[in-house]
């Protein structure tokens, strides 16, 4: 194959990855435990389909957990409404990857709010949303709480009005079989396809809970990859690795120094040596190393993208001095690469000082990267099991509303308070906040349901301990005063706040990564066919373990192509109040 020089002798010089791409999933579920927001109502095809699921799950049947319920009985009460769940399984997913779900009432519903919810087991399909005889084999299932999502449009820009009617269960995805990754020669060899087996073989071995080896070979033209459990987690970096892999293995010292001087005469295949220098161990380091001051900053990050991976300490200082003063593109690139990094006090005294930077994006990456370190200067505090409070000096006040994994209300400032005086009435009066001038506590009053008595507390004007008095629900073993809202409910008082001008802060809300990239592999549909890989995955995985029955929606109510090379990407512009992130 003609490829650039760096990558001669690689994996990717003869073979093509296939079969490595994300797999946008679908399938209409049935919510429950809803407070009369749900819908009886629902197109006619849908409502069959669910009918139909429900009975298969034994709904109805006197010897199974639902008995004295009916299908069509759970359909005409308002406790439970039909949605559409989606999510994205990562590509190269081994079996029980876990994954994000959004959750949506289908449209033709007369559903008001999916708050409090939960969803039953559903089966989910690739391609289009389809029932009957057109739908394709189920890959995957979902369950799980719902969460609504303060803000669900995919730039996640903030609005005054919480959407109630979408949202999404945090890891409740769960792939049933491994997504196939196949290598396929450019022109086709026995004896090379054996050659890239071992070679493969010896660079990831197998590991304990791995059914088989990394690498099997099919044919003369194709291999068979598993992505080992070590790298479940990160099955795109394995990928990419893996298409960097030398194919003949000689002197490590000298193929690192042969890369070293490729990528000084072409900076622009830094990305490709970071990858190979990585693939070929820590043996490479010593070529490397010279690479961490070069004045150049392309070759210099690709040299110290690889330490960093390799875990070699003498990056650190180097990965600092670009976190502080490098070019815009590599700041926060830089201060994620420490993230992996085992314990060492001078990586969390280096980032600190970059919670005061100017650039916000470099401020939250420093945050996300010491809370991960689980540094002390960033303060958390769990909400019961609703969400986080973090807690971080700054000399940036800022409010950030994380959408990713578990939810969490990240306060900057050293001390952010509301603003006073203050009077606000919210959410039709249900909602209301009043201090006084030169009051160091606010009144707040709030009315859970037209009718019921309200509930009138006062509590600091500090945001975060505002912030947990308004999540914080009261019972005997968790007496402190607090009004019980949802995480949604709390972001939207926050919100409503700062709209009024009486929380002296910047509001920035994570992108939702979730709804954005659903959308974009919406359009890439549009653009070409669907591959049709489920013939493909059925030889791969033939008489493999819970390959062949697909997991039936409704089952049970739950309370509780080629990769991208890596490095770092052009940064995004925000929009509006927006982080993208």
């Amino acid at each position: 194959m003609d490829v650039d020089p760096i990558m001669r002798g690689t994996v990717a010089s003869e073979m093509v990855v296939t079969g490595y791409k994300s797999v946008v999933v679908r399938g209409y579920g049935l919510v429950g435990g809803l407070k009369g927001t749900g819908s009886k109502t629902a197109p006619a095809e849908v409502r069959q389909y669910i009918l139909k699921e429900l009975g298969r799950a034994g709904v109805g049947e006197p010897n199974s957990s639902f008995a004295g319920l009916s299908p069509e009985g759970l359909l005409n009460s308002e406790t439970t409404a039909i949605v559409i769940v989606e999510g994205i399984v990562p590509a190269g997913a081994p079996k029980g990857t876990e994954f994000d779900v959004r959750v949506y009432a289908a449209p033709g519903t007369a559903t008001t709010s999916l708050e409090g919810g939960s969803l039953w087991q559903t089966e989910l399909r690739p391609g289009a949303l389809l029932v009957g005889s057109r739908e394709a084999r189920g890959m995957a299932k979902a369950k799980g709480p719902i969460l609504i999502n303060p803000f669900s449009d995919a730039d996640g820009s903030a609005s005054a009005n919480v959407n109630r009617l979408s949202g999404r269960v945090i890891g409740g995805g769960s792939c049933d079989r491994d997504l196939p990754i196949r290598l396929v020669m450019a022109t086709p060899s026995h004896s090379r396809a054996r050659l890239i087996v071992s070679a493969i073989n010896s660079n990831y071995p197998r590991e304990q809970r791995q059914r088989g080896e990394t690498a099997q070979g099919m044919s003369g033209d194709a291999i068979q990859v598993a992505v080992p459990p070590s790298w479940h987690d990160r099955s795109e970096h394995f990928v990419n690795l893996l298409r960097h892999t030398s194919i003949n293995v000689g002197p490590i010292d000298s193929t690192a120094a042969a890369i070293a001087k490729a990528v000084i005469n072409n900076p622009g295949a830094a990305n490709a040596a970071s990858l190979r220098w990585e693939a070929l161990g820590k043996k490479s380091l010593s070529a490397m190393r010279p690479l961490y001051d070069y004045p150049e900053e392309q070759p210099r990050f690709s040299a110290l993208q690889a330490g960093a991976q390799l875990e070699d300490a003498t990056v650190v200082p180097h990965l600092l001095d670009l976190a502080r003063s490098g070019s815009s593109e590599l700041r926060v690139p830089a201060i994620k690469l420490l993230r992996r990094m085992p314990i060492n006090p001078v990586i969390d005294l280096g980032i600190r000082p970059l919670l005061n930077d100017s650039d916000v994006d470099v401020r939250l990456a420093a945050y996300e990267v010491l809370r991960e370190r689980e540094d002390p200067i960033v303060q958390s505090q769990m909400v019961g099991k609703k969400f986080r409070i973090d807690s971080i000096p700054s000399s940036y006040p800022m409010v950030y509303i994380s959408q990713t994994g578990d939810p969490a209300i990240a306060v900057f400032g050293e001390d952010l308070k509301l603003t006073v005086p203050l009077t606000l009435r919210t959410w039709d009066g249900d909602l209301m906040f009043k201090a006084d001038a030169f009051s160091d506590t606010v009144e707040v009053f709030y009315r859970p349901a037209k009718g019921s008595p309200a509930l009138i507390d006062k509590v600091s004007i500090n945001a975060a301990e505002l912030t947990r008095f308004l999540g914080h629900s009261m019972d005997p073993a968790h007496p402190a005063p607090g009004i019980g809202l949802t995480f949604s409910q709390t972001v939207g008082a926050l919100h409503a706040l700062f709209v009024g001008g009486d929380l002296p802060a910047a509001f920035k809300i994570e992108q939702d990564r979730l709804v954005a990239a659903i959308a974009k592999a919406g359009e890439e549909e549009e653009r070409s066919e669907r591959p049709d890989f489920i013939e493909d995955e059925q030889q791969l995985s033939a008489g493999s373990p819970g390959s062949a029955n697909a997991v039936v929606p409704g089952l049970t109510p739950n309370s509780s192509a080629t990769p991208p090379a890596t490095g770092p990407l052009a940064p995004q512009t925000p929009k509006r109040d927006t982080v993208p992130r």
